[in-house]
Parts: C-alpha cells; structure tokens; sequence
C-alpha cells in the first residue's frame, strides 16, 4: 500500500475524531441519543462534512461496530497462534476477550448498544458487509480451535453434537457474561463471583470441563498457561493495564 497523501490523512483523522465522539455520546445518551446534529456541534464540523463520512446515523453506528471488532480480530489472530494444545488456545481466546474488555470498555458498552439497533436496512451496504465478515472472523477462530481439538483426539463429540455448537456456546458464555456483569452486576455476590474481569474466561473452562475437553482444569496447570501468554502473546497490553 503506497504511502497516503495529506488529505488523505487529514480524511482519516477526521474520520476517527468523528467515532470517538459518536461513541462517548453513544455511551453517555445511548442511540436515542446519538444524531447527527449533536454530533456536528461537538466536533464544530458541518453536518455536510458529518455525511462525507457516514450516509446516516446507523452507517455511524456500523463504524463504530467495525472499529471494535477489528481491534478484537487482532487479539483473537494472535491468541489462536498460540504454540500450545488446543486447549490453551482456547484459554488464550478466552484471555483476548478479557483484554479487550478491560481496556477498552467503551468498546463493550457501544457495542451492546450497537447490537440493539437496526443496522442492515440505513447503513452503507458495504460497511454491513464488513462488519459482517469481522463478527465472523472471531467465531471463524473459536470454531477452528474446536475443530482442531477434535481432531487431536482432546475433546470427543457425539452425535448430535458439532464443533458448530460448542462453539456458539463458548462464544454465548462469554457474550452473556459481559452482558450480565454490565447490566445486572449489582444482582450478584462479587466475592462468590470472584475477580470480574476474568468471569467469562472462568465460566468457558467449567463449560469445556463440562464437554470433558482435555486438558481439563484438574490435569493442567492454567495459571501457568496465563502467565505464558502475558509474557509471550500479550506483553504490550498488559504494560497498557499497569497504566490505567
């Protein structure tokens, strides 16, 4: 890709200005909340130069979404490389998801709010696409790992049971997780609970003992696997935490 010109640059740095303040309004007023006009007098530009990027307040919203996942994509790539059993790769995923929750919680909350809104019908065709093929991409590497530990003999699925399914219910445990602990925390005994920033990757490994997936908890050391993976996978991120 060759070098980009000045109003290139300038076009992207307008770009990303517009999505952090879209996504600290979507945060603090929810979609209702959210318009074009507000977000016009925020950033003092135009309405018009506002349209020059997103077709309409849900294309905005797809942006959003987009830049969220594309983050998560990276950590997801970086954790199923992990030289280990298939396992551990999943442990690894389930440490990704962590990551990117506890640094970027704004993600998290805007992307609920995202979820709950109509997107497909006002937002740029090919922005749907994208955002599309991102959501993809994370289940695609949750669904390889299973595929790969059936393969290795790890983890024995019976009829009816798929890699399919396990994946969406690895993928539904950590989903329902974040929701619940954002949206009815409050109900719950933390100190039962334990930390909450690693509740979803705690409820995957009572699910995949669950499955019988070998290595289960009892036979392998995890926390091992857990400092590995700050030193090896994700070092950088975990500086950026001590920072925060």
């Amino acid at each position: 890709m060759g070098t980009l010109t000045r109003k290139q640059r300038e076009i992207q740095q307008r770009e990303s200005l517009l999505l952090d303040v879209a996504r600290t309004m979507l945060m603090e007023q929810g979609f209702a909340g959210l318009s074009m006009d507000r977000l016009a007098e925020a950033t003092e530009y135009s309405k018009g130069t506002i349209y020059q990027h997103f077709s309409t307040k849900e294309d905005l919203v797809a942006a959003l979404a987009i830049q969220s996942l594309t983050y998560r994509s990276d950590l997801f790539d970086r954790a199923s490389e992990y030289p280990g059993r298939p396992r551990e790769r999943m442990f690894a995923i389930g440490v990704a998801d962590e990551l990117f929750a506890r640094l970027h919680p704004q993600y998290y909350k805007a992307e609920m709010v995202i979820r709950m809104a109509a997107l497909q019908t006002r937002a740029d065709a090919e922005r749907c696409k994208h955002l599309c093929g991102q959501d993809q991409t994370c289940m695609n590497r949750v669904r390889d790992i299973v595929a790969s530990a059936v393969a290795a003999g790890d983890l024995a699925l019976e009829r009816p049971r798929t890699a399919e399914q396990v994946s969406f219910a690895v993928y539904s445990i950590a989903l329902g997780t974040h929701l619940g602990m954002h949206n009815y925390g409050s109900m719950f005994d933390a100190a039962e609970l334990g930390p909450p920033e690693s509740l979803a990757r705690d409820g995957v490994q009572i699910l995949l003992d669950g499955f019988g997936w070998r290595p289960l908890t009892t036979e392998w050391d995890y926390c091992k696997t857990y400092h590995r993976l700050i030193k090896d996978v994700f070092a950088d991120e975990y500086r950026r935490l001590e920072t925060l």
